[in-house]
C-alpha cells in the first residue's frame, strides 16, 4: 500500500523511536493504519503507538482509524494531540544515550524466554519498571538473575530503531536490591546490543532519580526529555 509519508526532512531515529522501530527492525510485530501514517505493536507486545509525523493531522487520523474510537493508547515524544483527543495521563521522562557505557557479560545471567513469562510478569508487577506484557519478551533478548531458583532481577530490549536498541524492563526484587544486579544486567544486555552493531539507549521516568543516577554512573548521558502520554482516541460519531 502506498504511504502518504513526507520524508524530505527526516528526524533522528531517537526523536521518534517507536515509529523508527515499527517501520524498521520490529516491522514483523507491527500493525499500520490504512494510510501508512500510524503504527502500533500487535496485541500483547507493547501499548506504545507511533505517528509518522506528530505535527500532521493525517497521522492522527490514521492512528484513530487504526486504534478505533474511544481507545486508549500510549505515545512518546513531545506531541500535541488534535481536537477530539483526550489526554488521560502524562509522564515526564528522560532519554539516555548508552554509547559510552562499558558493556560486559554477566556470567550469572540466564537467558529468559516464553517459559519464564509468568515469573517475569510477577517481578514486573512487584517492581513497576514500566509496560511489560505477555509477549514483550519477543522484542529482543531478556536476561535474568536467579537466587535459589527464583527470578530476582531482569533486563531486556524493547524499541529497536535502526542502529539502536533500547534497554528496558530493568528491575530487581526488593529483597535483593543493593547488590548491583541491575547494573550487571544492563551491562550484559548492552554487550549483546554492541555485538550486533547497535548502540544502547534507554528511557526512564524523570522522577525516578535513583535509577537515573545509576545509569549516569554507568556512562549513560542525557539526550532529550520526552514525555509519555496516554491519550484516548475520539469517540465514534453519532
Amino acid at each position: 500500500m502506498a504511504s502518504d509519508i513526507d520524508t524530505a526532512t527526516p528526524l533522528h531515529v531517537l526523536d521518534n523511536p517507536v515509529w523508527a522501530a515499527l517501520t524498521g527492525p520490529s516491522s514483523a510485530l507491527a500493525e499500520t493504519g490504512p494510510r501508512g501514517l500510524a503504527a502500533r505493536y500487535v496485541a500483547g507486545i507493547s501499548p506504545f503507538v507511533a505517528l509518522a509525523d506528530p505535527e500532521d493531522p493525517r497521522s492522527w487520523a490514521d492512528l484513530a482509524a487504526l486504534a478505533g474510537p474511544g481507545a486508549t493508547v500510549w505515545i512518546t515524544g513531545l506531541p500535541t494531540p488534535p481536537p477530539g483527543w483526550t489526554t488521560q495521563d502524562v509522564i515526564s521522562g528522560v532519554q539516555l544515550d548508552g554509547g559510552a557505557v562499558r558493556a560486559e557479560a554477566a556470567p550469572e545471567a540466564v537467558l529468559l524466554g516464553p517459559a519464564d513469562v509468568p515469573e517475569m510478569l510477577e517481578l514486573v508487577g512487584l517492581t513497576k519498571p514500566g509496560p511489560f506484557a505477555g509477549r514483550t519478551v519477543e522484542l529482543g533478548t531478556y536476561l535474568g538473575i536467579r537466587h535459589e531458583g527464583r527470578l530476582v532481577a531482569m533486563a531486556g530490549e524493547r524499541m529497536r530503531p535502526p542502529g539502536w536498541s533500547e534497554i528496558s524492563a530493568v528491575c530487581t526484587h526488593p529483597d535483593h536490591r543493593g547488590k548491583g544486579l541491575a547494573g550487571r544486567l544492563v551491562r550484559a544486555v548492552a554487550a549483546g546490543i554492541g555485538e550486533r552493531g547497535d548502540r544502547p539507549f534507554l528511557h526512564a521516568a524523570a522522577d525516578n532519580t535513583g535509577a537515573i543516577a545509576l545509569y549516569e554512573s554507568m556512562g549513560f548521558t542525557l539526550r532529550r526529555r520526552p514525555v509519555f502520554m496516554g491519550v484516548r482516541t475520539p469517540d465514534a460519531k453519532a
